[in-house]
């Protein structure tokens, strides 16, 4: 089976990732196109790879994170990463079945946590607004944390250089590359979570029910999510480094509560993984 993510936006692969997580023991060839094709193929995002497994024969299940964008073709299985308590802005795509919740495997956190994570994206921003925030509210957002919480690990899916070198003389935080690293891993280590305005993120704290703070959003692409969220959930954003609050999340798990527990039961990973799964055993 061949599992394929835009590694550049920071949704496909946490998406991806969870998934996976549901595959068990099938075997797996990676992000390149093997020799002999696939059995079947789980595509996050990337249209160019689905049109490409499709050509070969291979069954592709396409998942798509985010807005609708570029259409994969309709002999795909498209499944669009959506949580039931965030209506859709628009009719979806014919034949798209949005998944839920992608929830993280793992729902536990480590009782001894500490520490920040930072889960950034910057996929489809324009460069002089990334520019401008890495070198602005991100340096500062840094430097807090780790004069508040000890250590400070930023996760981030593209523009890795730049955010390296706005955060260069900070030599305590960790910077990542979101594609090569485990965000849900990281979270359910660390005290802290501030998060670009992406599904991905929000899942992960839902499902665990942990305090998260949201970072300014960035692009159009982050402002019509967090709109749509602010709609549902009062959560709470980065917009003061000094602010305490955003550094003693103990005292609240964050709004969750609020939600309608019977929109969503947290089991979207799953449902696309068995949908593989039936597509490897018996490909249509």
């Amino acid at each position: 089976m061949l599992l394929s993510a835009r590694e550049d936006q920071l949704d496909s692969t946490l998406a991806l990732g969870r998934v996976a997580a549901h595959l068990g023991d099938l075997r797996r060839a990676g992000r390149s196109e093997p020799e002999p094709p696939p059995v079947a193929a789980l595509v996050c995002d990337d249209v160019a790879a689905t049109e490409r497994l499709l050509t070969l024969g291979v069954p592709v299940v396409h998942l798509r994170s985010g807005p609708a964008g570029e259409a994969p073709p309709e002999s795909a299985l498209v499944r669009v990463h959506r949580p039931g308590w965030l209506p859709l802005p628009g009719p979806p795509a014919r034949g798209a079945r949005p998944t839920g919740v992608l929830a993280p495997r793992r729902t536990g956190r480590s009782p001894t946590r500490s520490g920040t994570l930072v889960l950034l994206s910057l996929w489809h921003v324009p460069e002089a607004e990334a520019g401008a925030f890495a070198s602005g509210a991100l340096r500062e957002l840094a430097a807090a944390a780790l004069r508040r919480t000890g250590s400070c690990t930023v996760v981030a899916d593209t523009g890795l250089a730049r955010v390296r070198s706005a955060l260069a003389e900070h030599p305590g935080v960790r910077v990542l590359r979101a594609a090569e690293a485990d965000p849900d891993a990281l979270h359910a280590d660390a005290a802290v979570f501030l998060a670009s305005p992406v599904l991905g993120a929000l899942a992960l704290a839902q499902t665990r029910r942990a305090p998260l703070v949201l970072l300014p959003p960035l692009g159009s692409v982050q402002r019509a999510l967090a709109g749509e969220v602010g709609e549902v959930l009062p959560l709470p954003t980065a917009d003061d480094p000094d602010d305490p609050g955003l550094w003693s999340p103990a005292a609240a798990a964050g709004p969750w509560h609020l939600l309608d527990p019977a929109a969503d039961d947290l089991r979207g990973a799953q449902r696309v993984a068995r949908t593989l799964r039936q597509l490897a055993l018996a490909p249509l």
